[in-house]
């Protein structure tokens, strides 16, 4: 019987061809039990709060209700080791714990370090109608200012201020570039993550638009910041959440939009799931199959009906598959409860509702937007061509669109699908971001 589980521990568990670390930080609680964190330590740094720790006569559960998981396995008899499963959607894939000293830490080369030619702040504002405590990171360049300034907003995920993946940190090697180049930025935690208070799970794109516009509105309340170039860049649901801020305010003076959507979110995730499937071996038959199921589920899901209504209709849909078509498109019996309550959520409901392109529509700010051909995420020519004849469609009259060879959904450089651990942005793309603002902006060019 394990009677402390204090301490750290690491395993690796496997996703098909993709092996990733997982690693516990867990301590004795001030009062009782344990507290502590989880990390993903292959895709980020980020610390995601441990919920519970129960320990059984015979048994672990580590639950981590941020990302609605759980690890539950049965120690060793030296208490070394605790071998598993972690438990996700519905799903328990093997995975064995051991006792390690310290979990392991990776630095990229691009990532900058100080000292820095430029102030550095860290910062805290509230969205006061959700009562949520945003807490972020302020560069300044030299100077007296006032400087223009661009809010960077995070993908989708629990993200921290840096955009932490991989241990790459893309948001603060894109602070960094801008900033020594004349342009203040804030970065922020996500509601929910790091030191920025909220429900992570429960928010919708429109509820972080809203965290968006306390962040313009607390630039705003700075003397170092120009009023009047104030602006947005968006990475992946950040390029959804920026437009939607943007639409609402005419604090907005300007959008980048990086691998942001023209497409609605259901269309996004079934060209995602069709190319995993196809990836690992499914034909013809199956990804017809797979697209049909995923067609004619998300209407449901979009529908504007309470979600007991939705959850019965979702239900007679997946009574006209067969049991051998129901594990054909990962929605066996066994899984169905959890796959149900996973499209109901309020904030998934609220992405598939959503319509990128009406948003795009009502933006009259100068927008910037950027794809990699490589993306396997966000689908770039089509996308940029539908982002493109919304801002058109809208009557904006200052929008560029650029597609870059070679890159992938951050914008690394990946002669594959996959990217070399040396690059966190491609330099090209840090230029072209620059060169974009300063023109529109008060900044003198160097």
């Amino acid at each position: 019987m394990l009677t402390d589980v204090a301490g750290n521990w690491l395993g690796t568990i496997t996703f098909g061809s993709v092996k990733l670390r997982i690693g516990f930080e867990i301590s004795q609680a001030e009062t009782a039990g344990y507290t502590g964190f989880m990390r993903s330590i292959d895709q980020s740094a980020i610390h995601i709060p441990i919920s519970e720790v129960i320990l059984g006569r015979n048994s672990v559960r580590v639950e981590i209700d941020a990302i609605r998981s759980a690890y539950e396995g049965t120690p060793t008899a030296d208490g070394r080791a605790i071998v598993g499963n972690w438990l996700q959607h519905g799903t328990a894939t093997p995975l064995v714990m051991e006792r390690v000293d310290r979990l392991p830490e990776i630095i990229r080369p691009q990532t900058p370090k100080r000292p820095f030619p430029y102030g550095e702040e860290d910062v805290v504002y509230e969205n006061a109608s959700a009562s949520v405590r945003i807490a972020g990171t302020l560069t300044l360049p030299e100077g007296n200012g006032p400087f223009p300034a661009v809010l960077l907003i995070v993908g989708s995920g629990p993200l921290d201020r840096d955009e932490t993946v991989f241990f790459h940190k893309p948001f603060l090697v894109l602070a960094d570039h801008l900033t020594r180049r004349g342009i203040a930025v804030l970065r922020v935690d996500k509601r929910g993550v790091g030191q920025t208070t909220g429900d992570f799970a429960e928010a919708t794109i429109h509820d972080l638009a809203d965290d968006v516009l306390a962040g313009v509105g607390y630039l705003k309340s700075r003397r170092e910041i120009d009023p009047n170039h104030i602006g947005l860049l968006g990475h992946s649901e950040g390029g959804v959440v920026g437009p939607i801020a943007a639409s609402r305010s005419a604090d907005v003076a300007f959008l980048v939009m990086l691998a942001g959507l023209g497409q609605n979110n259901g269309d996004i995730i079934i060209f995602q799931k069709l190319l995993e499937a196809r990836s690992h071996g499914a034909g013809d038959e199956r990804l017809a199959l797979m697209r049909a199921w995923y067609e004619g589920l998300y209407p449901l899901v979009r529908e504007d009906t309470d979600s007991a209504t939705a959850e019965k209709k979702i239900r007679a849909l997946h009574a006209t598959l067969t049991d051998e078509e129901k594990e054909a498109v990962g929605w066996p019996d066994s899984h169905l409860d959890d796959a149900i309550a996973d499209q109901l959520r309020r904030h998934w409901r609220c992405d598939v509702r959503h319509d990128p392109r009406a948003t795009l529509m009502k933006v009259r700010c100068p927008v910037l937007t950027l794809n990699g051909e490589k993306d396997m995420q966000v689908p770039a020519k089509e996308n940029l061509a539908i982002i493109a004849d919304a801002l058109k469609a809208g009557g904006n009259p200052d929008f560029a669109v650029h597609e870059f060879p070679g890159l992938n959904h951050g914008f690394q450089t990946a002669h594959t699908q996959t990217a070399s651990d040396e690059e966190t942005i491609s330099p090209v793309v840090l230029q072209t971001i620059s060169d974009w603002l300063i023109a529109r902006t008060s900044v003198p060019r160097p």
